[in-house]
């Protein structure tokens, strides 16, 4: 039991304004596993107006002071990494081998690359007659989700310091307890006061104070476009910066090309690239899309893998692959996708709404395929953040290009073909932010965001420091 009562505010942790508390619930166990404070409007005034005076001595340092503290702050990750993963495991249900590798070890390798990116950045240039200069934006509020709750902090909070932002954070409310661990970490890293603070509570109350405060220069949300539309709607009244990273409904394209072992090899990939975090990932690949001729050899081999390997489990001993979903709420929203696709005619491959018998305690949801989905079914429409996958079958190339952009979102995909230079031909004509060719591994230095209403910005690498600069141009 993990119970916090402070808020950090101004180098120190603070008395919240109000004393209502929010429980954190284990995914698992479905029992109290700790609490935080429900922040106000007033302690957001308050850690804003710590940030803005922070924020001109802080802006002043050298990119390379400012990165020898975010390396403190990577150094502090790796020294509690086994904490962190364990207390997120609990939060939102990965099992505890992903949460080591993921949700623990990803942050830190985020935070430690902004010592070297800030080295080689160009932090200023001459272009003819003037010299153009990259400036901090000023006080950045951070709104954060729950999937990958510390590495989404960090992925704003390091390049943000690193720009000489001052931050003021407001991680989600389902999974809190690792930002105040990384609160913690900030402040044995001696961060200047001011320069790091937080502030928890709800979206509602938080983080519309953070998105429409008047001394906030820039608000990085990650999130639900549904959400992220209520956070540029409220930045849009004091014109300051909004970056949003929202939903995502992958398309997987497996290529008429693929035939024998590297039509398996795809297929099976295709599992693990929607299932990953019990397919709580907004990058997850949940429509396959799949050559019309070779729809069956593909359903055998997918409900193969599904079936034999990922088992759902207890996340705390690493039992399962899967673990629970994050929430009841979730849990139900989930469940009522699946009869859904039922109702609208797909066809269920393995799976379903039921609870699964084994495991009467916690957030869990029978890992889901589906067959026979056609575009206009909800299932390949909504994304649904959890483990169903939907099997679209197509006749030719240009009809899986069709299929692939005909979404609202474009976030990420792949595409999986016998030649790598047809497959990056195809992924040329998907519009997402990011695709994977024939299952390339994710870059942390690489820019990441997405196009139409999976959001606008960028994060991580150098692309995620722009981000929090200004550019100034002075004529000699």
């Amino acid at each position: 039991m993990r119970t916090f009562d402070k808020l950090y505010i101004g180098g120190t942790w603070v008395e919240p304004e109000s004393a209502d508390t929010i429980e954190v619930i284990n995914a698992s166990t479905e029992a109290v596993m700790g609490s935080i404070p429900a922040g106000t409007p007033g302690d957001v005034d308050r850690a804003v107006a710590a940030a803005v005076a922070a924020f001109d001595a802080w802006a002043a340092t050298s990119p390379k002071e400012r990165v020898g503290y975010v390396q403190s702050i990577a150094d502090g990750l790796a020294a509690r990494q086994q904490e962190i993963a364990e207390v997120i495991t609990g939060e939102v249900g990965m099992p505890i081998f992903l949460s080591q590798l993921i949700q623990a070890g990803l942050p830190q390798a985020v935070a430690a690359s902004y010592v070297g990116i800030a080295e080689s950045f160009e932090w200023e240039e001459q272009i003819g007659n003037s010299l153009v200069v990259k400036e901090p934006i000023g006080v950045v509020g951070a709104i954060t989700p729950w999937n990958y709750p510390l590495h989404q902090i960090v992925a704003k909070v390091a390049p943000a310091l690193t720009a000489g932002c001052t931050v003021v954070l407001k991680p989600s409310e389902v999974a809190p307890l690792n930002a105040f661990i990384l609160a913690e970490i900030v402040h044995e890293a001696g961060l200047p006061a001011g320069v790091y603070n937080l502030v928890s509570g709800t979206g509602p109350v938080v983080g519309e104070a953070i998105a429409s405060h008047p001394d906030i220069d820039m608000v990085s949300f990650t999130g639900s476009t549904r959400a992220g539309t209520r956070v540029g709607e409220l930045g849009a009244a004091t014109v300051k910066r909004v970056a949003l990273e929202l939903g995502g409904k992958s398309a997987n394209i497996l290529l008429p090309s693929l035939e024998g072992e590297e039509l398996e090899r795809a297929a099976k990939a295709a599992v693990g690239s929607a299932f990953l975090n019990s397919g709580q990932t907004c990058t997850a690949f949940t429509r396959l899309l799949v050559p019309r001729d070779k729809e069956q050899e593909i359903l055998d081999v997918v409900k193969g893998e599904v079936e034999t390997t990922y088992t759902i489990g207890d996340p705390a001993t690493g039992a399962g692959r899967l673990g629970p979903l994050i929430s009841d709420v979730q849990r139900e929203r989930v469940r009522g996708h699946i009869r859904q696709g039922i109702d609208e005619g797909a066809t269920l491959v393995t799976g379903g709404a039921e609870a699964p018998e084994d495991l009467p305690t916690g957030y869990y949801v029978k890992p889901t395929v589906f067959a026979g989905v056609t575009s206009d079914m909800t299932i390949a429409r909504e994304e649904i953040f959890g483990p169903v996958l939907s099997v679209l079958a197509y006749d030719d190339v240009d009809e899986a290009v069709a299929i692939a952009n005909d979404t609202r979102y474009g976030l990420s995909g792949g595409v999986w073909g016998a030649d790598v230079e047809e497959a990056k031909a195809v992924a040329r004509r998907v519009r997402t932010g990011q695709l994977e060719i024939n299952g390339g591994s994710f870059n942390p230095m690489a820019p990441f965001g997405g196009y139409k209403q999976s959001g606008n910005g960028r994060e991580l690498g150098a692309y995620g420091l722009e981000e929090f600069l200004q550019t100034k141009s002075m004529q000699l």
